[in-house]
């Protein structure tokens, strides 16, 4: 046996948050680290022309133990995802 006991996970690749927003969308908790600044959001759309489009709304913030965090909404179906910044 070679020791790894699963497949190579892909670099970088978002994984499920969970993330609770105020009203406008804007994260204040993310998988139970308060958000303490949003420095950066914007929205991107893709793929509108097909059947699975692409349309999320991507967060950089800073938690409060200090880490950077991106999470993104995904506007097709609700979910928030999370990627290293």
């Amino acid at each position: 046996m070679n020791g790894f006991s699963r497949p190579p996970r892909r670099l970088n690749a978002p994984r499920p948050a969970l993330v609770e927003a105020h009203a406008n969308g804007i994260p204040f908790r993310i998988n139970r680290s308060a958000v303490a600044a949003v420095r950066e959001e914007w929205r991107i759309v893709d793929r509108w022309w097909t059947e699975e489009p692409i349309i999320r709304r991507y967060f950089d913030v800073v938690l409060e133990t200090g880490e950077n965090a991106v999470v993104y909404r995904d506007d097709e179906n609700g979910t928030w995802f999370t990627q290293r910044a």
